[in-house]
């Protein structure tokens, strides 16, 4: 990173993320890899999916992201009798005859889709068209949404009954799928003393609109050497089956590898990972911060290994 510009705007980023961390401590005990995720997410212009138990404060992690940097929230809990029209909006018909456009939550900084899976397919693809078109097209007319737009959706690892899978090509379209575990025991202490007195935290606004939209751009800026390229691109065909390079272990218990858009995504979240870290190009170990939740929803386990308790998480570690 050669022009004095990028390198101050990257400074910057740098020493807004350590005041992020600190705000949003404020209100959120522990969960320190999952706020870098989102993060990460956020800053690359990609989207996450949560996979949590209720009660482990996804909603107010959200809402206090969105708090520090100065962006408009929605929250749309997703259930079967959710209708496309119910996220993305409708035309009415006003008192002179005339359409008009009801903007739906989707036209929101940050959307928070709870229990995406709950609703069906139909649904769900209206969600996912917004997060890859950044628009919504209602009776042959285009909108774009509010930039910066981020969805992160979660969903509830334990309750099966009456839901929807995501499909693998639309799991696909998500940056990161981040695990949230429960907190340790002097952390949920922590969190029980602060979310039962009448103290309430102070939010300090960390970053603007402007701010969040010039950081995206310099992410895809920053340089990236050829070993660190091919370490991605080496480890994604690792972990596709029958590839000249692919393992044992990947042809014995991977049914499907991860396509391009994996190694794509490597190389954008290791670029924004080594500028929250204060490096202005990334490394190998960059790359391999963010390989596990990058990859555990590109990969799909066969029977076998899941007879035998192999773990995707634990595959892909194997490789690094």
């Amino acid at each position: 990173m050669s022009n004095p510009n990028e390198v101050a705007l990257a400074d910057k980023l740098h020493e807004a993320y350590a005041q992020l961390k600190t705000e949003i401590g404020k209100k959120i005990v522990g969960q320190s890899d999952t706020i870098d995720q989102l993060l990460i997410a956020i800053f690359s212009q990609g989207h996450a999916l949560l996979i949590g138990v209720p009660g482990l404060a996804k909603t107010l992690l959200i809402q206090t992201l969105a708090r520090v940097l100065d962006l408009n929230f929605n929250r749309i809990q997703f259930t079967p009798d959710l209708m496309p029209s119910d996220i993305l909006g409708s035309e009415m018909l006003d008192k002179e005859r005339h359409f008009t456009f009801n903007k739906g939550p989707v036209f929101a900084n940050i959307v928070l889709a709870d229990e995406i899976n709950r609703t069906p397919p139909k649904t769900q693809a209206a969600l996912l068209e917004a997060m890859q078109e950044k628009g919504v097209t209602i009776a042959g007319k285009h909108y774009a949404l509010d930039l910066p737009f981020f969805v992160l959706a979660t969903q509830n690892p334990i309750e099966q009954e009456g839901t929807y899978p995501l499909p693998e090509a639309q799991l696909d379209r998500f940056m990161f799928n981040i695990y949230l575990d429960y907190p340790s025991l002097e952390e949920e202490k922590t969190i029980v003393n602060l979310t039962t007195s009448n103290d309430e935290a102070t939010l300090t606004q960390v970053l603007s609109k402007e701010d969040i939209i010039a950081f995206q751009h310099l992410v895809r800026k920053v340089p990236v050497t050829e070993n660190v390229v091919n370490y991605a691109v080496q480890l994604v065909h690792k972990l596709r089956p029958n590839t000249p390079v692919a393992t044992e272990l990947t042809n014995e218990y991977i049914e499907w590898g991860a396509g391009p858009r994996g190694s794509q995504t490597l190389i954008l979240a290791a670029k924004c990972h080594a500028l929250l870290k204060g490096k202005y190009s990334p490394d190998i170990e960059d790359v391999q911060a963010i390989a596990v939740p990058t990859l555990r929803h590109r990969l799909v386990l066969n029977f076998k290994a899941e007879a035998k308790g192999f773990t995707i998480d634990k595959l892909i570690r194997e490789q690094l």
